[in-house]
Protein backbone atom coordinates (compact mmCIF):
# COMPACT_ATOMS: atom_id res chain seq x y z
CA UNK A 1 0.00 0.00 0.00
CA UNK A 2 1.21 3.47 -0.86
CA UNK A 3 0.28 6.32 1.47
CA UNK A 4 0.83 10.04 1.06
CA UNK A 5 -0.18 13.26 -0.68
CA UNK A 6 -1.10 13.29 -4.39
CA UNK A 7 -2.52 15.94 -6.72
CA UNK A 8 -6.30 15.81 -6.80
CA UNK A 9 -6.23 15.11 -10.53
CA UNK A 10 -4.36 11.83 -9.82
CA UNK A 11 -6.45 10.66 -6.86
CA UNK A 12 -9.28 8.82 -8.61
CA UNK A 13 -9.69 5.27 -7.20
CA UNK A 14 -7.60 6.05 -4.12
CA UNK A 15 -8.86 5.98 -0.52
CA UNK A 16 -9.14 9.34 1.18
CA UNK A 17 -6.89 9.25 4.25
CA UNK A 18 -8.35 12.23 6.13
CA UNK A 19 -11.88 13.62 6.17
CA UNK A 20 -12.34 16.88 4.25
CA UNK A 21 -15.27 19.29 4.28
CA UNK A 22 -16.07 20.44 0.77
CA UNK A 23 -18.75 23.11 0.63
CA UNK A 24 -21.59 21.82 2.78
CA UNK A 25 -20.57 18.19 2.44
CA UNK A 26 -18.02 16.11 4.32
CA UNK A 27 -15.94 13.59 2.44
CA UNK A 28 -15.12 10.96 5.05
CA UNK A 29 -11.79 9.24 5.43
CA UNK A 30 -11.69 5.83 3.81
CA UNK A 31 -13.90 6.99 0.95
CA UNK A 32 -12.84 5.71 -2.48
CA UNK A 33 -12.57 8.85 -4.57
CA UNK A 34 -14.39 8.94 -7.90
CA UNK A 35 -14.63 11.56 -10.62
CA UNK A 36 -17.47 13.43 -8.88
CA UNK A 37 -15.42 13.69 -5.68
CA UNK A 38 -12.45 15.03 -7.62
CA UNK A 39 -14.67 17.65 -9.23
CA UNK A 40 -15.94 18.75 -5.82
CA UNK A 41 -12.38 19.00 -4.49
CA UNK A 42 -11.25 20.99 -7.52
CA UNK A 43 -14.25 23.33 -7.22
CA UNK A 44 -13.22 23.97 -3.61
CA UNK A 45 -9.73 24.84 -4.89
CA UNK A 46 -8.15 21.89 -3.06
CA UNK A 47 -5.11 20.91 -5.10
CA UNK A 48 -3.77 17.98 -3.06
CA UNK A 49 -5.15 15.23 -0.84
CA UNK A 50 -3.58 12.51 1.32
CA UNK A 51 -4.63 9.10 0.11
CA UNK A 52 -3.94 5.40 0.41
CA UNK A 53 -3.51 3.42 -2.81
CA UNK A 54 -3.63 -0.37 -2.86
CA UNK A 55 -0.84 -2.27 -4.53
CA UNK A 56 -1.32 -5.60 -6.30
CA UNK A 57 -1.69 -8.27 -3.60
CA UNK A 58 -3.22 -5.87 -1.05
CA UNK A 59 -6.59 -6.40 0.61
CA UNK A 60 -8.92 -3.56 1.54
CA UNK A 61 -9.27 -3.19 5.32
CA UNK A 62 -12.83 -4.52 5.39
CA UNK A 63 -12.09 -7.61 3.31
CA UNK A 64 -9.01 -8.28 5.42
CA UNK A 65 -11.01 -7.91 8.65
CA UNK A 66 -13.68 -10.30 7.35
CA UNK A 67 -11.11 -12.98 6.54
CA UNK A 68 -9.30 -12.56 9.84
CA UNK A 69 -12.48 -12.81 11.91
CA UNK A 70 -13.62 -15.83 9.93
CA UNK A 71 -10.33 -17.55 10.71
CA UNK A 72 -10.59 -16.83 14.44
CA UNK A 73 -14.10 -18.38 14.44
CA UNK A 74 -14.47 -20.58 11.32
CA UNK A 75 -17.89 -21.80 12.48
CA UNK A 76 -19.35 -18.97 14.55
CA UNK A 77 -22.53 -20.80 15.52
CA UNK A 78 -20.59 -23.82 16.77
CA UNK A 79 -18.23 -21.47 18.64
CA UNK A 80 -21.16 -19.71 20.32
CA UNK A 81 -20.38 -16.45 18.54
CA UNK A 82 -21.89 -13.97 16.11
CA UNK A 83 -19.71 -11.92 13.76
CA UNK A 84 -20.66 -8.38 12.80
CA UNK A 85 -20.32 -6.91 9.34
CA UNK A 86 -16.95 -5.32 8.59
CA UNK A 87 -16.82 -1.54 8.95
CA UNK A 88 -13.74 0.71 8.89
CA UNK A 89 -11.56 -2.38 9.08
CA UNK A 90 -13.28 -3.80 12.14
CA UNK A 91 -15.27 -6.96 12.85
CA UNK A 92 -16.60 -7.72 16.34
CA UNK A 93 -17.04 -11.25 17.66
CA UNK A 94 -20.08 -11.23 19.94
CA UNK A 95 -21.38 -13.82 22.38
CA UNK A 96 -24.45 -15.55 20.95
CA UNK A 97 -25.64 -16.36 24.49
CA UNK A 98 -24.34 -16.57 28.04
CA UNK A 99 -21.07 -18.38 28.56
CA UNK A 100 -17.35 -18.18 29.22
CA UNK A 101 -14.73 -16.95 26.75
CA UNK A 102 -12.38 -19.70 25.57
CA UNK A 103 -9.21 -18.25 24.08
CA UNK A 104 -5.99 -19.73 22.72
CA UNK A 105 -3.73 -17.02 24.14
CA UNK A 106 -0.57 -18.28 22.45
CA UNK A 107 -2.24 -18.36 19.04
CA UNK A 108 -3.62 -14.85 19.54
CA UNK A 109 -0.15 -13.53 20.38
CA UNK A 110 1.15 -15.10 17.17
CA UNK A 111 -1.75 -13.49 15.28
CA UNK A 112 -0.82 -10.05 16.64
CA UNK A 113 2.85 -10.62 15.79
CA UNK A 114 2.37 -11.12 12.05
CA UNK A 115 2.00 -7.43 11.18
CA UNK A 116 1.37 -4.40 13.41
CA UNK A 117 -1.56 -3.34 11.23
CA UNK A 118 -3.35 -6.65 11.92
CA UNK A 119 -4.77 -6.79 15.45
CA UNK A 120 -7.20 -8.63 17.66
CA UNK A 121 -8.18 -7.59 21.18
CA UNK A 122 -10.14 -9.89 23.49
CA UNK A 123 -11.63 -10.05 26.94
CA UNK A 124 -9.52 -11.97 29.50
CA UNK A 125 -9.53 -15.78 29.22
CA UNK A 126 -12.56 -17.37 30.91
CA UNK A 127 -14.37 -14.03 31.15
CA UNK A 128 -18.08 -14.61 31.81
CA UNK A 129 -20.11 -13.19 28.94
CA UNK A 130 -23.70 -12.07 28.60
CA UNK A 131 -25.59 -12.46 25.29
CA UNK A 132 -24.33 -9.85 22.84
CA UNK A 133 -21.18 -9.11 24.81
CA UNK A 134 -18.03 -8.47 22.80
CA UNK A 135 -15.62 -11.38 23.16
CA UNK A 136 -13.09 -10.04 20.65
CA UNK A 137 -12.63 -7.30 18.09
CA UNK A 138 -10.53 -7.57 14.94
CA UNK A 139 -9.13 -4.27 13.69
CA UNK A 140 -7.05 -3.68 10.59
CA UNK A 141 -5.41 -0.37 11.42
CA UNK A 142 -4.29 0.66 7.94
CA UNK A 143 -6.54 1.05 4.92
CA UNK A 144 -5.09 -2.09 3.37
CA UNK A 145 -2.69 -4.91 4.21
CA UNK A 146 -0.90 -7.50 2.15
CA UNK A 147 -2.95 -10.61 1.46
CA UNK A 148 0.06 -12.75 2.39
CA UNK A 149 0.12 -11.20 5.87
CA UNK A 150 -3.60 -11.79 6.28
CA UNK A 151 -3.13 -15.42 5.32
CA UNK A 152 -0.27 -15.80 7.82
CA UNK A 153 -2.37 -14.32 10.64
CA UNK A 154 -5.28 -16.59 9.74
CA UNK A 155 -3.02 -19.64 9.86
CA UNK A 156 -1.57 -18.55 13.22
CA UNK A 157 -4.86 -18.41 15.09
CA UNK A 158 -7.45 -20.55 13.34
CA UNK A 159 -10.30 -21.24 15.78
CA UNK A 160 -8.61 -19.33 18.61
CA UNK A 161 -11.78 -17.61 19.89
CA UNK A 162 -14.89 -19.38 21.16
CA UNK A 163 -17.54 -19.27 23.86
CA UNK A 164 -18.28 -22.20 26.14
CA UNK A 165 -22.02 -22.24 26.66
CA UNK A 166 -23.66 -23.48 29.88
CA UNK A 167 -24.08 -27.24 30.16
CA UNK A 168 -25.38 -27.30 33.74
CA UNK A 169 -28.96 -26.08 33.87
CA UNK A 170 -29.92 -26.59 37.49
CA UNK A 171 -28.36 -26.16 40.91
CA UNK A 172 -29.24 -27.02 44.47
CA UNK A 173 -28.30 -24.68 47.31
CA UNK A 174 -27.91 -25.53 50.99
CA UNK A 175 -27.71 -22.57 53.37
CA UNK A 176 -26.73 -22.92 57.02
CA UNK A 177 -27.84 -20.41 59.61
CA UNK A 178 -26.53 -19.56 63.06
CA UNK A 179 -28.35 -17.64 65.80
CA UNK A 180 -27.80 -13.95 65.21
CA UNK A 181 -26.09 -14.60 61.88
CA UNK A 182 -27.15 -13.61 58.37
CA UNK A 183 -30.39 -15.08 57.09
CA UNK A 184 -30.47 -17.10 53.92
CA UNK A 185 -32.70 -14.73 51.96
CA UNK A 186 -29.99 -12.30 50.81
CA UNK A 187 -27.58 -15.07 49.90
CA UNK A 188 -30.21 -17.03 48.04
CA UNK A 189 -31.23 -14.07 45.91
CA UNK A 190 -27.64 -13.17 45.00
CA UNK A 191 -26.87 -16.77 44.03
CA UNK A 192 -30.11 -17.13 42.08
CA UNK A 193 -29.20 -14.00 40.11
CA UNK A 194 -25.77 -15.41 39.30
CA UNK A 195 -27.24 -18.69 38.09
CA UNK A 196 -29.85 -16.92 35.99
CA UNK A 197 -27.11 -14.91 34.25
CA UNK A 198 -25.56 -18.23 33.25
CA UNK A 199 -28.78 -19.70 31.94
CA UNK A 200 -29.26 -21.99 34.95
CA UNK A 201 -31.98 -22.17 37.59
CA UNK A 202 -32.00 -22.72 41.32
CA UNK A 203 -33.96 -25.97 41.40
CA UNK A 204 -33.69 -26.75 45.11
CA UNK A 205 -32.87 -24.71 48.19
CA UNK A 206 -32.68 -25.92 51.78
CA UNK A 207 -31.91 -24.01 54.97
CA UNK A 208 -30.47 -25.98 57.89
CA UNK A 209 -28.70 -25.25 61.18
CA UNK A 210 -24.95 -24.68 61.00
CA UNK A 211 -24.11 -28.22 61.98
CA UNK A 212 -22.12 -30.87 60.10
CA UNK A 213 -24.68 -33.63 60.58
CA UNK A 214 -27.64 -31.48 59.49
CA UNK A 215 -25.71 -30.18 56.51
CA UNK A 216 -24.60 -33.69 55.48
CA UNK A 217 -28.23 -34.90 55.52
CA UNK A 218 -29.27 -31.96 53.34
CA UNK A 219 -26.43 -32.58 50.89
CA UNK A 220 -27.38 -36.23 50.57
CA UNK A 221 -30.84 -35.30 49.30
CA UNK A 222 -30.31 -31.97 47.51
CA UNK A 223 -31.37 -31.75 43.88
CA UNK A 224 -29.68 -30.08 40.92
CA UNK A 225 -26.73 -30.89 38.67
CA UNK A 226 -24.55 -28.55 40.73
CA UNK A 227 -24.46 -28.30 44.53
CA UNK A 228 -23.78 -24.98 46.24
CA UNK A 229 -23.18 -24.45 49.95
CA UNK A 230 -23.43 -21.11 51.73
CA UNK A 231 -22.68 -21.19 55.44
CA UNK A 232 -23.91 -18.77 58.06
CA UNK A 233 -20.45 -18.73 59.62
CA UNK A 234 -17.32 -18.41 57.49
CA UNK A 235 -15.63 -21.68 56.58
CA UNK A 236 -12.17 -21.18 58.05
CA UNK A 237 -10.53 -24.61 57.83
CA UNK A 238 -10.57 -27.73 55.61
CA UNK A 239 -12.13 -29.59 58.56
CA UNK A 240 -14.76 -26.94 59.31
CA UNK A 241 -18.50 -27.66 59.23
CA UNK A 242 -19.13 -27.49 55.47
CA UNK A 243 -16.11 -29.46 54.15
CA UNK A 244 -16.64 -32.05 56.90
CA UNK A 245 -20.32 -32.36 55.96
CA UNK A 246 -19.47 -32.88 52.30
CA UNK A 247 -17.13 -35.75 53.19
CA UNK A 248 -19.71 -37.20 55.58
CA UNK A 249 -22.27 -37.19 52.76
CA UNK A 250 -19.91 -39.29 50.62
CA UNK A 251 -18.37 -36.42 48.71
CA UNK A 252 -14.83 -35.23 48.19
CA UNK A 253 -13.04 -31.92 48.81
CA UNK A 254 -10.51 -31.21 46.07
CA UNK A 255 -9.39 -27.75 47.10
CA UNK A 256 -10.04 -25.57 50.10
CA UNK A 257 -9.17 -21.89 49.80
CA UNK A 258 -8.37 -19.79 46.75
CA UNK A 259 -5.88 -16.95 46.10
CA UNK A 260 -8.56 -14.50 44.96
CA UNK A 261 -9.70 -11.69 47.21
CA UNK A 262 -12.61 -11.41 47.87
CA UNK A 263 -13.31 -15.12 47.65
CA UNK A 264 -10.54 -16.71 49.73
CA UNK A 265 -12.86 -19.04 51.67
CA UNK A 266 -14.21 -20.98 48.70
CA UNK A 267 -13.83 -24.74 48.51
CA UNK A 268 -14.37 -27.10 45.60
CA UNK A 269 -15.31 -30.76 45.50
CA UNK A 270 -17.80 -33.23 44.12
CA UNK A 271 -20.65 -35.48 45.24
CA UNK A 272 -22.19 -38.29 43.20
CA UNK A 273 -22.19 -38.62 39.42
CA UNK A 274 -23.87 -36.90 36.47
CA UNK A 275 -23.25 -39.57 33.85
CA UNK A 276 -21.75 -38.02 30.73
CA UNK A 277 -21.01 -34.80 32.64
CA UNK A 278 -18.88 -36.65 35.18
CA UNK A 279 -18.94 -36.06 38.93
CA UNK A 280 -21.56 -33.67 40.31
CA UNK A 281 -19.57 -30.57 41.29
CA UNK A 282 -19.88 -28.96 44.71
CA UNK A 283 -18.84 -25.37 45.43
CA UNK A 284 -18.59 -24.15 48.99
CA UNK A 285 -19.24 -20.45 48.56
CA UNK A 286 -17.49 -17.63 50.43
CA UNK A 287 -19.62 -15.08 52.26
CA UNK A 288 -18.70 -12.45 49.65
CA UNK A 289 -21.32 -13.94 47.29
CA UNK A 290 -24.01 -12.26 49.36
CA UNK A 291 -22.88 -9.10 47.55
CA UNK A 292 -23.58 -8.75 43.83
CA UNK A 293 -20.03 -7.53 43.31
CA UNK A 294 -17.60 -9.93 41.59
CA UNK A 295 -15.62 -12.36 43.71
CA UNK A 296 -13.48 -15.40 43.12
CA UNK A 297 -16.61 -17.53 43.41
CA UNK A 298 -17.86 -16.07 40.11
CA UNK A 299 -14.72 -17.27 38.34
CA UNK A 300 -15.26 -20.83 39.55
CA UNK A 301 -19.05 -20.88 39.21
CA UNK A 302 -19.08 -19.66 35.61
CA UNK A 303 -16.50 -22.21 34.48
CA UNK A 304 -18.21 -25.09 36.25
CA UNK A 305 -21.65 -24.22 34.85
CA UNK A 306 -20.13 -24.04 31.36
CA UNK A 307 -18.61 -27.49 31.67
CA UNK A 308 -15.01 -26.39 32.12
CA UNK A 309 -13.08 -28.59 34.51
CA UNK A 310 -11.63 -26.60 37.40
CA UNK A 311 -8.76 -28.27 39.23
CA UNK A 312 -6.79 -27.31 42.31
CA UNK A 313 -4.01 -26.10 39.99
CA UNK A 314 -6.50 -23.94 38.06
CA UNK A 315 -7.58 -22.29 41.30
CA UNK A 316 -3.97 -21.72 42.31
CA UNK A 317 -3.36 -19.96 38.99
CA UNK A 318 -6.24 -17.56 39.63
CA UNK A 319 -4.07 -15.67 42.11
CA UNK A 320 -2.38 -13.85 39.22
CA UNK A 321 -4.92 -11.10 38.60
CA UNK A 322 -6.95 -12.27 41.58
CA UNK A 323 -6.77 -9.04 43.59
CA UNK A 324 -10.25 -7.70 42.94
CA UNK A 325 -11.78 -4.40 43.99
CA UNK A 326 -12.25 -3.73 47.66
CA UNK A 327 -15.77 -4.17 48.99
CA UNK A 328 -16.63 -0.93 50.89
CA UNK A 329 -18.61 -2.82 53.54
CA UNK A 330 -15.80 -5.31 54.17
CA UNK A 331 -15.37 -5.65 57.97
CA UNK A 332 -11.65 -6.39 57.64
CA UNK A 333 -10.05 -4.02 55.11
CA UNK A 334 -6.78 -5.23 53.58
CA UNK A 335 -4.93 -2.10 54.61
CA UNK A 336 -4.15 -1.69 58.30
CA UNK A 337 -5.74 1.42 59.84
CA UNK A 338 -3.47 4.42 60.22
CA UNK A 339 -2.15 5.04 63.72
CA UNK A 340 -2.09 8.44 65.39
CA UNK A 341 1.25 10.02 66.22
Amino acid sequence: MRFGPVPVAEAEGALLAHSIRVGGRRLRKGLMLDADHLAQLAAAEIAEVVVARLDPGDLHENEAARRLAAALAPDPAAAGLRLTEAFTGRVNLLAAGPGVARLDAGALVRFNTVHPMITVATVPPFQQMAPGGMVATVKVISYAVAETDVAAACDAACGAVALSAPVIRSAGLVITEIPGGPTGDKGRQAIENRLRALGAELADCRVVPHDSAALARALAGIGGDLVLILTGSATSDPDDVAPAALRAAGGRVERYGMPVDPGNLLFLGDLGDLGDLGARPVIGLPGSVRSPKPSGADWVLSRVVCGIRVSAVDIAAMGVGGLLKEIPTRPQPRAAPATKD
